[in-house]
């Protein structure tokens, strides 16, 4: 299989800023989106910290093999699980001594959910902190991926607030996982097999906060191409009232 790729970020209708940033290396297999947090140019910060730095653990860890695996590596996970993994787990120490040697960025964060691809082999990792998404299109079927890392997720889960009444609380923007702190963020990870025509989505929460699975759905199965899928979700999503920075990832598979 092969790989097709596009990949959109914009500011929205509501913030100053874009503190979204997204990372297409189709190369590698590699695919991520990061939503800073922090304010003014501090969120941007890291995102962009969080995106390159996962770029360049991947890159750097490309050959390697089952038995040459560093000793921190995980053997109940494959290869591209443990880099990906080892990417994020960076990324994390990257943001946070930012932080560190630099007052004026206290309290910054991103979240990330990047996906790592063997269009050879059919196999992909999703790894992910916050509440960033990935969905999997197959057959006319969207699935969620990921599970949200916020406040109002964990209400749901609970049976505390509906998924309408989460969708429009005021706290919706509050996550529970964040790379950048001080503690180490637990990661989630999950590995797929992929098909011929599969579709992958991965976007920020200011996509999947203005628009329903059912809107997402219904924009990919009208699809042209991947451009305009991208660019007719994030338009709908600022139709809708582009309350945060939308970004999107969109990667399908070929023969």
């Amino acid at each position: 299989m092969k790989v097709e790729s596009f990949g959109l970020t914009d500011r929205g209708l509501r913030r100053h800023h874009n503190e979204d940033t997204f990372l297409v290396r189709d190369d590698l297999g590699l695919f991520a989106v990061s939503d800073g947090m922090g304010g003014h140019a501090a969120g941007e910060v890291a995102a962009d910290l969080t995106v390159r730095e996962v770029e360049r653990i991947v890159e750097a860890t490309t050959k390697s093999e089952e038995d040459t695996w560093p000793d921190d590596w995980e053997r109940d996970l494959s290869v591209r699980a443990n880099r990906l993994l080892a990417a994020v787990n960076a990324a994390h120490r990257r943001v946070t001594a930012a932080v560190q040697a630099d007052s004026g960025l206290k309290g910054m964060g991103a979240t990330v959910v990047a996906l790592l691809l063997d269009p050879a082999h059919g196999q992909l990792a999703i790894a992910h902190v916050g509440d960033s998404r990935a969905y999997l299109l197959r057959q006319g079927e969207l699935r969620l991926l990921t599970s949200d890392h916020s406040w109002v997720h964990e209400q749901v889960i609970a049976g505390l607030l509906t998924e309408e009444a989460a969708r429009n609380h005021p706290l919706k923007n509050v996550v529970t996982r964040a790379l950048g702190g001080l503690q180490d963020p637990a990661v989630d990870l999950a590995e797929e097999t992929v098909q011929p025509d599969d579709v992958l989505l991965l976007c920020s929460d200011g996509l999947n906060t203005m628009l329903e699975d059912r809107d997402i759905v219904a924009t990919l199965l009208r699809m042209r191409s991947l451009e305009a899928a991208g660019r007719e979700l994030v338009t709908e999503a600022n139709r809708r009232g582009g309350m945060d920075n939308i970004t999107v990832v969109l990667v399908r598979l070929v023969t």
